[in-house]
């Protein structure tokens, strides 16, 4: 009845007992099969195209021969061909095993068995070989989270970063960063890392935490945006849409998150998170949480059109947005990178 390895997807495991168990009715896990709801069936919208041409084979081929394993493949991105394409890839750090169990998330759960103190290492050349052998030419790294760890894993999050920056000079480095359970000392050991983008999900509108974050807090989240964009580094974050909530709570938490994360840097003018992406939820496993509702490329565009209004620089709203999508091009529009790119190859006296 299971997938042949652990999943994540159950917030029940996290929380005690309920008196009267409503899973059947809710999650497709409970009793068998007679329970299971069916998976809707995709709108013809949600598409993708087959992966291929010249850029991603000879990615492909890169990642295949060294043995690196990136949450593109992972997760059955329906944009992989596309961004491997443009030079664009995102890897996993601090091991396979998440301390959480998000409701929407494949990542499996558990209590990760080590702690890998010479990942940043290997990550960072598997990343050289990639931007020298195939031209990769933005990076967004990812991880678990590491709850059981003091620093939640930041002292590895903060090596690799460096490590990555002296390997691939020209590269940008995105990172998509959990909440460390609140720890500030920790996320300024990333923040100092200096990346060229800081990215922490939300995921979902805040009533709906619970279900979908029952480990996380709406307004921690929030939090961490802020103390990134006071330092003065691009804040970024994203939602899926068709979990469960409503149109009005979407553009609640826009305004949410641009009151909440307004700060101010020297002198310059009061500054926001800088930008949004928004993407249709899609069901891994009969093990999580069901698809509610297709949200149209109409609704998209309307999100994308209400969340410029408010104060986002940058909105990436459609039903196979995920949060990479796009990437090296709000790196370049927003950080010093494409300059910094420029002067590299530009001829002495030039």
């Amino acid at each position: 009845m299971r997938h042949p390895r652990p999943l994540g997807g159950d917030p029940l495991r996290v929380i005690d007992g309920p008196l009267v168990s409503l899973s059947a009715m809710v999650l497709n896990n409970a009793d068998g099969a007679k329970d299971q709801m069916a998976v809707k069936r995709k709108p013809p919208w949600l598409r993708a195209k087959v992966p291929g041409g010249e850029g991603y084979q000879r990615l492909k081929g890169i990642l295949t021969e060294n043995r690196v394993h990136t949450v593109c493949e992972e997760a059955g991105c329906p944009n992989m061909g596309e961004c491997w394409a443009r030079g664009v890839a995102t890897i996993m750090i601090l091991g396979d095993t998440c301390t959480r169990a998000c409701g929407f998330c494949n990542v499996k759960t558990g209590r990760p068995p080590v702690l890998d103190r010479d990942e940043p290492r290997r990550a960072a050349e598997s990343l050289r070989l990639m931007h020298e052998g195939a031209g990769l030419k933005h990076v967004v790294i990812t991880s678990v989270n590491r709850d059981e760890l003091p620093d939640g894993g930041a002292s590895i999050w903060a090596e690799t970063i460096m490590r990555s920056r002296e390997a691939c000079p020209g590269m940008s480095i995105e990172v998509l960063i959990p909440d460390f359970e609140g720890n500030w000392g920790a996320l300024q050991m990333v923040i100092d890392a200096r990346p060229h983008i800081i990215n922490h999900n939300l995921e979902t509108v805040r009533r709906m935490y619970p279900a979908v974050r029952p480990s996380a807090k709406f307004d921690r989240s929030l939090e961490l945006l802020r103390r990134v964009k006071e330092q003065g580094v691009v804040a970024k974050t994203g939602i899926m849409v068709g979990i469960g909530e409503r149109d009005e709570e979407v553009l609640a938490l826009m305004d949410d998150v641009q009151r909440a994360t307004r700060a101010r840097v020297g002198g310059a003018e009061p500054d926001a998170c800088d930008i949004l992406t928004i993407g249709q939820y899609l069901q891994p496993t009969r093990n999580h949480l069901p698809i509610h509702r297709w949200v149209t490329p109409q609704q998209f565009d309307t999100f994308k059109r209400e969340g410029l209004a408010r104060g986002f620089k940058v909105v990436e709203s459609g039903p196979l947005v995920r949060s990479s999508y796009h990437a090296d091009h709000q790196a370049d529009v927003l950080t010093t990178v494409a300059s910094e790119r420029e002067a590299r190859v530009r001829p002495a006296g030039g």
